[in-house]
């Protein structure tokens, strides 16, 4: 069993950044598939971005590559999303999910979720 919890959302501007932070317990993370996904008021849960357990390959959905990095430190056993050059379509409820299989899932475990708002 993985616990996984969302931290760093918020309410920003514009073209500012955030950083999410996915932290993991009961298991560790390091031999996990580690995914981002959203899902914004009115719509359906999007992939954002994931990470494989070495940290040497990632996947982005196309709306975001360019402006989104995500990566891991396996030793605090942590994943993060840094989002730059946010738009205000980036606004939704962004979770964290951890599988075992691969970097396009599926994913077997999910976090709560952390609101990110982005202003015009």
């Amino acid at each position: 069993q993985v616990q996984l919890l969302e931290s760093g959302g918020g309410l920003v501007q514009a073209g500012g950044s955030l950083r999410l932070s996915c932290a993991a317990s009961g298991r560790i993370l390091s031999r996990w598939f580690v995914a981002w996904f959203r899902q914004a008021p009115g719509k359906e849960r999007e992939f954002v971005a994931a990470i494989n357990w070495s940290g040497m390959s990632t996947y982005y959905a196309d709306s975001v590559k360019g402006r989104f990095t995500i990566s891991r430190d396996n030793a605090k056993n942590t994943v993060s999303l840094q989002m730059n050059s946010l738009k205000p379509e980036d606004t939704a409820v962004y979770y964290c999910a951890a599988g075992s299989r691969s970097l396009t899932g599926p994913y077997d475990y999910w976090g709560q979720g952390t609101q990110v708002t982005v202003s015009s």
